[in-house]
């Protein structure tokens, strides 16, 4: 397979024909479930496609794309026809699909030899393989069932040390069972996660490096506040990687800022479309697949294509905190991204192409210095799910987008460099904060339901297939500030008009976010394991690492920041004054409802919580903000005023008093 970038793809066909127990056993797997189909990407080697043909081209692939999700779904549903006939799966499922590519490949090179050069050598990509999955009870031909971790420590991750013993010697046979149980993969509907797809955060060993800036670099950052998409706008389209077709993601995705964003929106639908963002200039498209809890609930999608009928099932988990940052480079100043700009950063086949696109990582709050690539986090009490996402920041000058969606934009190199005459722009680093308990491993997810992100069916939700998308919708002069913010080392709030030179951070359930309040503090239990490793942010001084837990180790990265009902509280708290950061009114419209719902029985519980959670709290001075509404206000200047005007006429009388006596 092309692109097989460190993964060990185990064909589940390489002993079907060297012994009688070699085919049954590659039987047993199809017919577990425990297997997956794994075809090469031919959209990856486009790298070039003719304006002409980019329309025909873009149909056909995601074309592919249904063809591989209906051959999984029908080799999942042919589970006792594997059993009795060998070649069932080759006969009724494999060969057709190879046709069926052979003949959308065929129409790919057509369109493209018709205006321009005829690309050669695409027909070598109809053939797939199945391979096992790795979830399956026993290992398979020999593997060890953990291929999906091989080939990861390239990025970065010590998984190595983080997967080592199994959940905290959780033994790993115990989730196999349950995946049994639960239908062959796992999951809800049968198809992922697994336990084996989860590692606790407390066995990965600190993985982040800190770059050092160099003379010149840009050290300034650019917040963007659009919410936490708690209107629910979801789909399962991808207007960047298949636009003009229904459902080309085959899985769900949350959406904030633009609300106009399917396979249809043309870039004029995008530049007038309304936005949860804070500020208006930024109307641009932050999405990415949804989290979901594998906790038998049916949501409305869940008889939909790109839904439960795809195997993408259970709870859709709204995220408790978006943070949106731009920030600059080590290397030097930042220019301009073009409008209409799109990048999509991580790969949502990283399963069966293997991690060389891989980018989203996982983690804890209050454990952000040890990241995940490949496994789902176990967080202890008290501290939460934390996904982020790196963009590529060097642009190539020229293209808002390329035939495969990434080869006009590049990451830089370890030094923070942009190669050849790449240029660097504000990197997006996307920070998703999500209030989930820990799966209970030991039953499989029965007392503490499993989590995942949707993905296509056959990558069977694992999560190195996580990945975001971004389309540039600022409008020029919020993107100049932006710019200049970032190279004169400032940070800055969108929703403050851009201007900058404070904390910045801001909120982030503004501009129509409408973020949920977040639970009071969880004072963790005490330790099982007798290490007394908690979060770092709740033990100042213990042996943890100190560092923000929202930078990752990277001076560059943004900060953690809290909601309005957050600074509300902070602002009246027990440890108002001991931050040396000036309050801060927010008169966001949201606020403004809170503050007055608070006012209105003579109490602030309304919408207020306890302070920012330990895990989130990392030792920063946050900006406060002015509690009360207008009629709290009023009653608390008028009386003042009232007093004053007795005093000063208190004065006077003395002064006549004192003038008539002499």
């Amino acid at each position: 397979m092309l692109g097989g970038g460190g993964l060990v793809a185990a064909n589940v066909y390489a002993t079907a024909s060297e012994s009688t127990s070699g085919e049954n056993r590659t039987n047993q797997v199809l017919a577990s479930g425990a297997a997956t189909i794994d075809c090469p990407d031919v959209g990856s080697e486009l790298a070039a496609v003719p304006d002409g043909a980019k329309t025909q081209v873009d149909k056909e692939l995601a074309l592919l794309d249904k063809q591989i999700a209906e051959a999984y779904q029908r080799l999942q549903s042919s589970a006792e026809a594997i059993k009795q006939d060998a070649a069932f799966a080759d006969n009724s499922i494999m060969n057709p699909l190879k046709d069926k590519r052979a003949a959308a490949i065929d129409r790919i090179v057509a369109a493209i030899d018709a205006v321009g050069d005829r690309p050669e050598g695409l027909d070598a990509f109809a053939p797939c393989i199945l391979r096992a999955s790795g979830n399956q009870d026993e290992p398979a031909n020999g593997q060890d069932g953990e291929e999906n971790g091989e080939g990861q420590g390239d990025n970065g991750n010590a998984d190595d040390a983080g997967n080592a013993d199994n959940q905290d010697g959780q033994d790993q046979g115990d989730g196999q069972d349950q995946g049994d149980q639960q239908g062959g993969n796992g999951g809800q509907t049968g198809n992922g996660p697994v336990v084996a797809d989860f590692a606790d955060i407390k066995s990965v060993q600190p993985n982040v490096p800190k770059p050092s800036a160099q003379d010149g670099a840009s050290k300034g950052s650019f917040t963007t506040s659009c919410g936490v998409n708690a209107e629910g706008l979801f789909n399962s389209d991808n207007i960047i990687a298949a636009p003009g077709v229904t459902n080309g993601a085959h899985h769900f995705h949350d959406y904030v800022g633009n609300q106009s964003n399917d396979a249809f929106a043309s870039d004029e639908d995008l530049t007038n479309a309304e936005t949860s963002c804070a500020n208006e200039g930024d109307k641009s498209s932050y999405y990415w697949p949804v989290v979901r809890l594998q906790n038998g609930t049916d949501e409305k999608d869940a008889a939909s294509p790109g839904g439960g009928i795809e195997g993408n099932a259970g709870e859709i988990v709204t995220p408790k905190q978006v943070t949106l940052n731009f920030v600059g480079s080590p290397r030097g100043e930042v220019t301009a991204m073009p409008k209409l700009l799109r990048i999509i950063t991580g790969d949502a086949k990283s399963f069966v192409n293997g991690p060389a696109n891989a980018n989203a990582s996982w983690s804890c709050t209050g454990f952000e210095n040890r990241q995940l690539k490949d496994k789902y986090p176990l967080c202890p009490q008290g501290s939460d799910v934390v996904r982020t996402f790196k963009f590529q920041s060097c642009w190539d000058g020229r293209n808002i987008d390329s035939a495969n969606h990434r080869t006009h934009m590049a990451f830089a190199d370890a030094n923070g460099a942009c190669a050849g005459d790449f240029r660097a722009i504000p990197q997006l680093v996307q920070r998703i904060v999500y209030d989930i308990d820990a799966p209970s491993v030991a039953d499989g997810g029965k007392t503490k339901p499993l989590f995942a992100v949707d993905s296509f069916p056959e990558q069977l939700h694992k999560p190195v297939t996580d990945h975001g998308d971004f389309v540039n919708v600022f409008d020029e002069a919020l993107m100049a500030e932006m710019v200049d913010c970032i190279n004169e080392g400032r940070k800055c709030d969108s929703a403050d008009g851009g201007n900058g030179g404070g904390n910045g951070g801001g909120g982030n359930g503004g501009g129509g976010g409408g973020e949920e309040p977040t639970k009071p503090p969880t004072t963790p239990a005490p330790d099982p394991t007798g290490d007394n490793d908690q979060p770092a942010t709740e033990q100042p001084g213990g042996g943890e690492q100190s560092d923000d837990p929202a930078d990752n180790g990277d001076e560059n990265a943004p900060e953690p920041t809290v909601s309005s009902t957050q600074e509300t509280e902070a602002a009246g708290g027990a440890d108002k004054g001991k931050n040396d950061a000036q309050p801060k009114a927010d008169t966001s419209p949201s606020a403004v409802k809170s503050d007055a719902a608070g006012s209105a029985d003579g109490s602030d519980a309304a919408g207020a919580v306890p302070g920012p959670e330990p895990s989130d709290a990392g030792g920063l001075a946050e900006p406060q903000t002015v509690t009360g509404g207008l009629a709290d206000t009023g009653t608390s200047l008028w009386p003042a005023a009232a007093g004053g005007l007795l005093v000063i006429a208190g004065f006077v009388l003395l002064r006549r008093i004192a003038s008539r006596s002499k």
